[in-house]
């Protein structure tokens, strides 16, 4: 499993840019932190080094008492999402720190973001997986239809895996190599270069390379 440590975020929205060059960069813009630390893990208890904490402030008073329970070490309040980031050493982090954004990124810095995309409902295979699709003329009696699926005789059934209509979007997807343009720490503000997965507003893991 590798170890990559990272921060959790909201997804603020997208904007621009300017560079030195005067050329317009479309950038989208990530609320960033700060997570608390609120719970350590140890290859000597649970084997395997990972840090889990805790992102977005909630009411104790709209927490159950499991919950209650398992934030109350950190000392600073109910949490809205709850993630565990595998990490080399433990031992460096104390329950209830505060990891903002400027502890782990700069400007310049390579990063992962994953989020949930949008969900699209029930989608055809046009929209789905891109299929082309039949004539237009009013006589082709095929226009958005999948065709065959599957042989007759044998095998006798759809193969495992065919691609058909269905539940499209709210999958969790990785956008890979994703270069910071801004920080703004005093904002707990990170600007990425380009688009990131999901609506505004959505929740978003931000990992280390």
């Amino acid at each position: 499993m590798p170890k990559k440590l990272g921060l959790l975020g909201k997804k603020i929205g997208m904007t621009r840019i300017y560079s030195e060059d005067g050329s317009a960069v479309a950038v989208t813009v990530i609320e960033t932190g700060p997570c608390v630390v609120l719970q350590k893990k140890s290859v000597a208890d649970e084997g395997y080094d990972a840090i889990q904490v805790g992102f977005g402030s909630k009411k104790e008073s709209r927490l159950n008492k499991p919950d209650a329970g398992h934030v109350k070490t950190a000392g600073k309040g109910g949490f809205y999402h709850i993630k565990e980031f595998r990490v080399a050493d433990a031992s460096q982090f104390e329950v209830g720190q505060e990891i903002v954004v400027s502890d782990l990124f700069k400007v310049g810095d390579i990063i992962d973001v994953s989020g949930a995309v949008k969900g699209r409902g029930f989608q055809g295979v046009i929209k789905r997986h891109g299929f082309k699709g039949g004539p237009g003329g009013h006589g082709s009696m095929f226009h958005r239809a999948p065709g065959s699926i599957g042989c007759s005789a044998w095998p006798s059934r759809v193969i495992k895996g065919k691609k058909m209509p269905g539940h499209m979007g709210t999958n969790l997807i990785t956008k890979k190599n994703v270069t910071i343009m801004d920080i703004r720490p005093e904002q707990n503000v990170l600007v990425v270069k380009g688009g990131v997965p999901g609506a505004k507003q959505g929740l978003l893991h931000i990992y280390t390379k």
